[in-house]
Parts: C-alpha cells; sequence; structure tokens
C-alpha cells in the first residue's frame, strides 16, 4: 500500500500498529506537476488547500479537483490524481509489520486522509477491509486529520479507547491531536526505523527476526 495511516491496539500494557499517509508523497509529486514549480500552490495558496480539504471531506469529488487543480497548475485535469501518484509504490516492510502485528493479535486500524475514490482509487488491489480490522477513509466520514473527530471514528470501528492505542503517520502535525486524545504517537520518516520502533514499543519481532537478538 502507498501510505495509509496506522492505529494499532496497545497490548497488556504495550502498543501495536502499523502504516502510513499520502500526504507527504502528495506534495512531492506536486511539486513536480509541473517544471515551474508552481505545484507547490496547491498547497501553499489558499485556493488550493481549500480544494485539497474539500476533496479529504467529500465535499469535491475527485475530477472536480482535477479540473480545479489542473487550472491552478497548468495542466492537463485529465486523472491529474492518478499522474500525481504514478510513480508511488508500496512500502513492503510497513506491510509485513503490520500483518505480523495484527497475526500476533494486534488490532490494526488504516485511518487515511483519502482523495476520491474515482476515477483513480489509491486503495485499489491492497484489500483493506480483509486484512485490517478497521479501515476509515475521510471523505466517507466527512471529516480529515487532524481534526479530532476522524481519529475518535477508527477508535469507535476498533472499539478500543486512545489510551490503548498507538498512531504511526508520516506527516507531523496529525500526530499532537491524537496524542491530545491519549494515543501513543510514532512519526513515520523511515520504513526501518518505524518498524525497529513498534517492535521496542510492542515486545514483539515485525520482521521475522528477534529484536533482542539483533545487533548493530
Amino acid at each position: 500500500m502507498p501510505c495509509a495511516d496506522g492505529v494499532g491496539q496497545w497490548r497488556e500494557p504495550e502498543p501495536k500498529v502499523s502504516r502510513r499517509d499520502p500526504s507527504a508523497a502528495r506534495r512531492a509529486r506536486l511539486r513536480e506537476a509541473r517544471g515551474t514549480g508552481r505545484g507547490d500552490s496547491l498547497y501553499l495558496d489558499p485556493e488550493g488547500i481549500l480544494l485539497t480539504e474539500k476533496l479529504e471531506r467529500g465535499t469535491l469529488t475527485q475530477t472536480q479537483w482535477n479540473e480545479a487543480a489542473g487550472r491552478l497548475l497548468g495542466t492537463q485535469p485529465d486523472n491529474l490524481m492518478g499522474r500525481i501518484f504514478a510513480d508511488l509504490r508500496p512500502e513492503t516492510s510497513v506491510i509485513a509489520a503490520a500483518a505480523a502485528a495484527r497475526l500476533a493479535g494486534v488490532r490494526i486500524g488504516i485511518l487515511s486522509n483519502s482523495v476520491g475514490l474515482l476515477p483513480w482509487n489509491l486503495y485499489d488491489g491492497y484489500e483493506l477491509e480483509r486484512l485490517y480490522d478497521a479501515v476509515v477513509l475521510s471523505e466517507v466520514h466527512g471529516t480529515r486529520k487532524p481534526e479530532p473527530q476522524m481519529y475518535r471514528h477508527v477508535l469507535d470501528e476498533l472499539e478500543l479507547r486512545a489510551e490503548d492505542c498507538v498512531f504511526v503517520d508520516d506527516t507531523e502535525q496529525y500526530l499532537p491531536p491524537a496524542a491530545e486524545l491519549g494515543f501513543a504517537t510514532v512519526h513515520a520518516t523511515d520504513p526501518a526505523r518505524t518498524v525497529a520502533t513498534l517492535e521496542t514499543l510492542l515486545g514483539i519481532p515485525l520482521t521475522g527476526k528477534d529484536p533482542d537478538r539483533v545487533t548493530a
């Protein structure tokens, strides 16, 4: 999966979790959307910010976003979102860690600021409903990170308290609201470091190796 965020259950008394979010990768790809560098306008200008927030809340369709963002960027709108994410690839080590945690009895939730499901679906082919215990997409619930209600939705679906969960995200600004609700938080900046941090927090191996036997 390219990026979705993760929420996982703590384990008596340690935590568990995994995964990430599209926003950091999206910002990088938008900067490349046109050679003039004006792709940054979608995240620096009020109009661009509002467009993306509406998309994430589901009040704007992906097609409408493509058209409006295309005008801002001076590029063709056809499948613009799909083009922006064209080079995005799954982070297999993080997916494997999430699977290992779930196999160990950890409840795993995906919490994602979504980007519309049509005409291009970021989540297509990843079997989220089958592989995870809860899947909360912003557009479905009409809210988005970092709004507190977004985090509460995943807690409701997991049937857990925030104090019993850890939240992982690659966008740092999404961590403080989760922490205020009681989540433990992990800023995912590097896949190997993120998995290692989770192994320490959970007290279980997530890589097929015993972390107590691994030396630097």
